[in-house]
């Protein structure tokens, strides 16, 4: 399901970081790989050459990487605006994942990776699945600036939040893959949304519990016939972004799995979505899958 993969890169510490999850790109799947720096021009068109001279020599290192775990990578450089040449080119060449490394607000020092920026614009105009590789910025013993991405195994426990709208389901097919790809750990989540059940539903809240524990059993039975060893069920009561969060936050999740828009979509566009406020403030790599369009 993933095995042609967009990488987006802009040349600092942070895309490299994400350029070494090569391995655990490869586990859930990626064969073949298009590492992406587009120029950013929409005009100037004279500066285009230049820039890709200065960005060639970068991009080689990257792809060597790349090549070094067996994936066949090609580079492409665009000129046009980094979240436009990233999403056409996904549709162009039918790419089944788009990988972005993301340092969240709280340390958007690169201008591909923070959020208002370009991780932002496509996670607001994504049509194809995107992972957004958690990185985080630290200082060795020397004070040097150093980056690593969480991307070990992206595998070893994945937490797939659901709804239980037709976008988390399409979610659930690819939680199905990263199973068979030899996920054995996953926790599935769904949050009894205080703000939709409020003071008059609460008494219903037991029954509303037992409807959506079986709707989890169910998914519980597909995963363990898949040969998932552990499979855990919680349904909190809450705020569903603070509720996920505080999940993330107690456990050491490798990758969360939801769709990138829920129920309500319309009103979402204009509030931001519990996915897209889970990709903003968690320190956990995300897998958003968007809706069919």
């Amino acid at each position: 399901m993933f095995n042609k993969i967009l990488i987006a890169s802009d040349l600092s510490l942070a895309s490299d970081s994400v350029v070494n999850c090569a391995g655990g790109f490869k586990q859930i799947g990626a064969k073949q790989v298009y590492l992406c720096y587009a120029l950013g021009l929409r005009y100037l068109d004279v500066l285009k050459y230049p820039m890709i001279r200065e960005a060639e020599p970068k991009l080689a290192v990257q792809k060597k990487i790349l090549e070094q775990q067996g994936l066949e990578t090609f580079v492409e450089i665009p000129s046009g605006i980094p979240s436009e040449e990233i999403n056409r080119l996904a549709e162009d060449k039918d790419l089944s994942l788009i990988v972005i490394g993301s340092h969240g607000e709280s340390q958007a020092h690169h201008l591909l990776f923070k959020f208002g920026g370009v991780a932002s614009e496509v996670l607001h105009s994504h049509q194809r699945p995107l992972l957004l590789v958690r990185t985080k910025i630290n200082k060795n013993n020397k004070g040097e600036i150093c980056v690593q991405a969480s991307c070990a195994d992206f595998r070893a426990h994945v937490l797939y939040a659901t709804d239980f709208s037709d976008t988390s389901h399409r979610a659930f097919e690819y939680l199905e893959e990263i199973i068979k790809k030899g996920c054995k750990k996953v926790t599935l989540l769904h949050v009894q949304d205080i703000t939709r059940i409020g003071k008059h539903l609460e008494h219903k809240l037991e029954e509303f519990n037992k409807i959506d524990q079986e709707r989890l059993d169910m998914l519980k039975n597909k995963l363990n016939k898949m040969r998932a060893r552990t499979v855990n069920i919680k349904i909190p009561y809450g705020n569903p972004t603070a509720e996920i969060l505080q999940e993330l936050h107690r456990n050491n999740y490798s990758l969360v799995v939801m769709g990138s828009q829920g129920r309500g979509f319309i009103k979402e566009v204009f509030l931001g979505s519990v996915s897209h406020h889970i990709a903003r403030e968690t320190a956990t790599s995300v897998l958003l899958i968007p809706a069919l369009r």
